[in-house]
């Protein structure tokens, strides 16, 4: 353990750049897939037939291995971080896709009418009913990705994305030589590390958006 918490201080520089690098992608994938996956959710929910294709496509994207769907992008866009952050995105859409679509499904339809003879709009009724009720649903799904990504983002140092995976692939590339095994430890922790600090945030974030009569 002793020589765990050396090597980390030896390292800490790197720690702190690696696991910026990791955050960067989570940050990033989880923005843009909330985006897409939350507008893909609103526009399917009425469409029954279209909805089970689009879920289904992303069901498949998770059916995908990681490492294969990453190399796959090397020839379209090359190493470093376009590749990961492409394929965890695609990974990202089924869990926030999915809950918007159950959350927006999912609100009292007695509610929607007494909106709608209140005279509100189609949107006016997405924007200031449909949405805030089922926000804890989404928010959930988003949690979801946000940690499927911070795992999944490990293997983004074998087409040289960086991220806290670089070291345990240093480590694994070592195994046996000093410090080897303290390099494997450090990546799997502060990955670890990370995620519960983002898990977290969400935690907080929800409660903090969420209306109290309906948490």
């Amino acid at each position: 353990m002793a020589s765990l918490f050396d090597f980390i201080n030896s390292r800490w520089d790197d720690v702190i750049e690696l696991t910026l690098e990791h955050l960067r992608y989570v940050v990033s994938v989880v923005v843009v897939a909330t985006i897409i996956g939350v507008a893909t959710g609103i526009y399917v929910r009425h469409r029954p037939a279209l909805r089970e294709i689009v879920l289904g496509v992303y069901a498949v994207f998770l059916t995908i291995p990681s490492l294969g769907l990453f190399v796959l992008f090397i020839p379209i866009v090359g190493l470093g971080f376009w590749g990961p952050f492409i394929a965890l995105t695609m990974y990202a859409l089924l869990p926030i896709t999915r809950n918007t679509v159950t959350g927006l499904m999912g609100v009292d339809q007695a509610v929607l009418e007494s909106a709608r003879g209140m005279g509100l709009s189609s949107r006016q009724r997405l924007m200031r009913v449909q949405l805030p009720l089922a926000w804890p649903v989404i928010i959930t799904g988003v949690r979801v990705s946000a940690l499927l990504t911070t795992g999944i983002a490990a293997i983004a140092t074998l087409v040289a994305g960086g991220g806290l995976g670089d070291f345990i692939k240093s480590g694994l590339s070592r195994l046996g030589t000093p410090n080897s095994l303290e390099s494997v430890w450090t990546g799997t922790i502060f990955i670890i590390l990370l995620a519960l600090i983002i898990d977290s945030i969400f935690v907080m974030i929800r409660r903090a958006t969420t209306s109290p009569g309906i948490r």
